[in-house]
């Protein structure tokens, strides 16, 4: 299974994000971008890529138990920026240092459950709103100055999420992966691990 653990932002910030965003996609070029759906927003805090099932309880409980170590962050909405002209991200303000600690544990947990995360990325706190297709040469600058101003509400991020992701196999333009959360731990205190329906 293809997982990565991640917080996962509330209605309420979806909502004020999707307000945000709904301007950016009514700049030029635009429709030239694969926007991510609302559903799958999320803070990525390990990518682990494709994970053997024989590892996911150990993974499983070496995540709650990160969980339990950290207290929930106060994080906010701030700004936005691009990866190159490959991807455009909303910022994160707020307790940056908790959170990286948090994304540090998790790593960690991960990697001595037998699933390393990427090793290649650095953690960099930031909700992916779109991607450049392929074929497709769109400059992100626009787009990410337009995010300059972003400020939003803050809110608790309080749970630990371990999502799995089903790539595309239609081949149809604009197809998005689907998402499904495995299984969550609240933040800061210890709770035995519990499948999300």
């Amino acid at each position: 299974m293809r997982l990565f653990v991640a917080l996962l932002p509330p209605p309420s910030v979806a909502d004020e994000l999707a307000d945000a965003v709904g301007p950016l996609r009514r700049l030029p070029d635009a429709s030239a971008l694969r926007w991510t759906a609302r559903e799958s927003w999320h803070f990525t805090l390990a990518f682990l890529g494709e994970v053997a099932d024989p590892v996911r309880p150990e993974l499983a409980e070496r995540l709650g138990r990160a969980a339990a170590r950290h207290e929930p962050c106060a994080l906010r909405l701030s700004g936005g920026g691009r990866f190159g002209d490959r991807a455009l991200w909303a910022g994160a303000d707020g307790d940056l240092t908790g959170l990286a600690a948090l994304a540090g544990s998790v790593r960690a947990a991960a990697r001595r459950a037998g699933a390393p995360p990427d090793a290649e990325h650095a953690f960099r706190p930031h909700l992916t709103l779109a991607r450049t297709q392929r074929g497709h040469a769109v400059s992100l600058r626009p787009f990410a100055d337009a995010l300059a101003a972003l400020h939003g509400a803050a809110w608790n991020a309080d749970t630990l999420h371990l999502v799995s992701s089903a790539l595309p196999r239609s081949g149809a333009p604009g197809e998005q992966p689907r998402y499904t959360t495995e299984e969550s731990w609240p933040l800061g205190r210890p709770a035995a691990h519990r499948p999300e329906g």
